[in-house]
């Protein structure tokens, strides 16, 4: 089996996506949805970074993230996976409905993430359109605008979507 890759030595924007462990629905609920963001928020500050866009999905995360200094992704990656790990399972414990649904010692995400480097307008604006339309083409929503878990209001209609988003400067 071969070494995954992880091409951090350029100032790429990385396109990233990580699952729930075992594709389960650990995001179906609100709570746990803003408990990403809030620590999605938490670690750009934290790391100086800049988010372009995101979507979260009952059972899946996609982000993009443009790292002003080189090899910060897996780093970044591992303290927001971690952190909203954390959070999760608080919330997750204190629900019943979904607290016996989970094994307190299962994970939260799957242990790899996925990035595609990407070093084009074109490309970052393709991965966008194909993020916002993630919750339409699952049916949770007619429009990409009515997902409140994702960046599309900020590019359609100028609004907040709890953590500030920023065009990278390639």
């Amino acid at each position: 089996m071969s070494k995954r890759r992880i091409f951090d030595d350029q100032r790429y924007v990385h396109f990233i996506t990580f699952s729930c462990f075992g594709n389960r629905r650990c995001l179906d609920h609100d709570d746990a949805k803003k408990r990403v963001l809030g620590t999605l928020n938490h670690e750009l500050t934290r790391h100086n970074e800049v988010c372009v866009g995101f979507v979260i999905m009952p059972d899946h995360v996609h982000c993009l993230i443009w790292f002003q200094e080189l090899g910060k992704l897996s780093v970044f990656m591992r303290d927001w996976k971690r952190s909203s790990s954390r959070s999760i399972k608080l919330f997750i414990q204190h629900q019943s409905q979904y607290a016996g649904t989970f094994a307190k010692e299962d994970p939260i995400w799957q242990k790899r993430y996925y990035s595609f480097e990407i070093e084009s307008e074109y490309k970052i604006e393709e991965k966008l359109n194909y993020m916002h339309m993630n919750p339409v083409r699952k049916g949770l929503v007619n429009s990409i605008t009515e997902w409140a878990w994702s960046s599309a209001r900020h590019y359609e209609l100028s609004k907040s979507v709890g953590v500030p988003i920023s065009w990278p400067k390639i």
